[in-house]
């Protein structure tokens, strides 16, 4: 069984959580153009690589972030989204 680890509710099996979407920043709304923001809602990087991910854990409702290979598919590590800094780039 493949275990992941809630940073609230600890190591849990994975059919508790739900894919939320890699993390992308979003386009200032104030001043995106509607193929900015097609993009950002529609197209995702499918490569493989180690991506930061949405997860939510459904019985707590908690969301938080997850580091993980695709290519491996590794968790490398998971973490409340104020607990740590994000790679620049990353919303």
């Amino acid at each position: 069984m493949k275990i992941m680890t809630c940073p609230v509710n600890g190591a849990r099996p994975i059919s508790e959580f739900s894919y939320g979407g890699e993390l992308i920043e979003m386009p200032d709304p104030a001043t995106a153009t509607d193929a900015q923001w097609a993009d950002y809602v529609f197209n995702n990087n499918g490569a493989a690589a180690v991506k930061i991910e949405w997860w939510c854990h459904a019985p707590s409702t908690t969301w938080f972030l997850v580091e993980r290979d695709t290519a491996r598919d590794v968790i490398l590590r998971s973490y409340l989204k104020n607990d740590v800094s994000l790679p620049r780039g990353a919303a």
